[in-house]
């Protein structure tokens, strides 16, 4: 498919090529009536004169003239015929020649004057014409080509942060001046500029929203911790019983929730810092493995050294093995091979919107909590992106989600 830039410049070029043939037709024709005219009333008078000059029987100096000439073309002839005088271009002795005739006693009293002249001016201005029209045509189609050049660029840089706004960079603006921008105010509307204006201020506005989605959610988690670590406090002196169990278990749970909402505000804020180290990937995994009480099967197909936070790749593997067993279905597997950690269930698979977009905070892929992943998938994206690991959320052809990690595998700032 052509680009809008050629599409611009093609449809401008042929719009010049009919406007330039339209007028050259009218030019030529007016020029070359114009021409003819001319010589036609040259010949014409020509024949008056000799017609004048045939009635008293004197001759017309060195005017060409002939009664009855065999090379008067037929049309010429038969209008003499009929007592009418006219004249038209025909040849005579193979030459171009304008041709005048009128009756004389029976006769065919015919003049003519020289046109090879007159064809050659028809044929320059016709060269003339069609050299200026492709000449004009040229500089429109340059000219065509360059502004829309300069628009596609524009579009191509809108299309561009549209693309950075939707992959997450709400930071990316377009940055055309407004109108009023400057001493003058334009006296044109840029369509360009105002669909770009219309995307920052969507961004703006987009970005404000989530800065105060995140504030609200760090300030609810602060306010939050307190009031429950005293809560849990509170419950550890209950009589022992099913009553205590009850409170403990939903305290606890209102308790990871405000832990979790505090990391993902940490994150959010980009403050976190990753401590670097060269760990054996494979050992790492089954250690993570093994301390959760997720029941999961570790293979480590080929071993590797990495470069990555011992503590944060835990935190990344608990949260995974976790959201595979609420969500998912047995076996439960993780795979190491080399720097690839891929950790699998056989359950009804990621939703579509999750592969897509990626997890989203406050939802879950429970159909009964809403669509999407809740926070221990947000977690583990944005821990990742800490660490430096390429996430990605995929599911198995056969079934079950499939999680994939790809963890950087360097060299420490002190080795180097």
């Amino acid at each position: 498919m052509s680009s809008l830039r050629w599409k611009i410049a093609l449809t401008t070029t042929a719009v010049c090529c009919a406007v330039a043939a339209a007028l050259g037709i009218l030019v030529h024709n007016v020029v070359a009536g114009q021409i003819v005219s001319t010589v036609r009333k040259d010949v014409d008078g020509e024949l008056d004169h000799a017609l004048g000059h045939y009635q008293y029987g004197t001759s017309h100096g060195d005017v060409n003239l002939a009664l009855d000439p065999p090379d008067l073309p037929g049309p010429l002839r038969k209008l003499v015929g009929r007592g009418l005088t006219g004249s038209m271009v025909g040849e005579h002795d193979g030459k171009p020649v304008m041709w005048a005739a009128g009756p004389a006693d029976q006769h065919a009293l015919a003049v003519w004057v020289p046109y090879a002249n007159t064809r050659a001016r028809l044929r320059d201005i016709d060269t003339a014409i069609l050299a200026s029209s492709a000449l004009a045509a040229g500089v429109v189609a340059l000219a065509g080509l360059f502004l829309a050049n300069q628009i596609s660029k524009r579009l191509a840089t809108t299309a561009a942060v549209a693309r950075r706004i939707s992959a997450g960079d709400l930071d990316a603006r377009v940055g055309f001046p407004e109108d009023g921008d400057g001493p003058r105010r334009p006296r044109y509307r840029d369509e360009v500029r105002d669909v770009a204006q219309a995307l920052d201020s969507m961004a703006g506005s987009l970005q404000d929203r989530l800065e105060a989605e995140k504030r609200f959610t760090a300030d609810v988690a602060h306010e939050l911790r307190t009031p429950l670590t005293g809560s849990l406090a509170a419950a550890a002196l209950l009589p022992e019983g099913r009553p205590k169990e009850m409170i403990n278990d939903r305290l606890k749970a209102l308790h990871r929730l405000t832990e979790d909402l505090l990391e993902i505000s940490r994150l959010d804020s980009g403050v976190e810092q990753a401590d670097l180290a060269r760990v054996e990937l494979g050992r790492a995994v089954e250690r993570a493995v093994a301390g959760t009480r997720v029941a999961a099967t570790v293979r480590v197909v080929r071993d590797a050294l990495v470069l990555t936070d011992r503590r944060r790749l835990d935190r990344i593997l608990t949260n995974l093995l976790v959201n595979a067993d609420k969500h998912g279905g047995p076996p439960i597997e993780v795979t190491v091979e080399g720097p690839v950690v891929m950790v699998r269930d056989h359950g009804p698979g990621y939703p579509p919107e999750l592969i897509e977009q990626g997890p989203q905070r406050f939802r879950t892929g429970d159909p009964g909590r809403g669509r999407g992943h809740g926070l221990g998938l947000t977690i583990v994206a944005g821990q990742a992106a800490v660490l430096e690991i390429a996430l990605s959320f995929s599911n198995a052809p056969d079934g079950g989600a499939v999680t994939t990690l790809r963890l950087p595998v360097g060299r420490l700032p002190d080795d180097i």
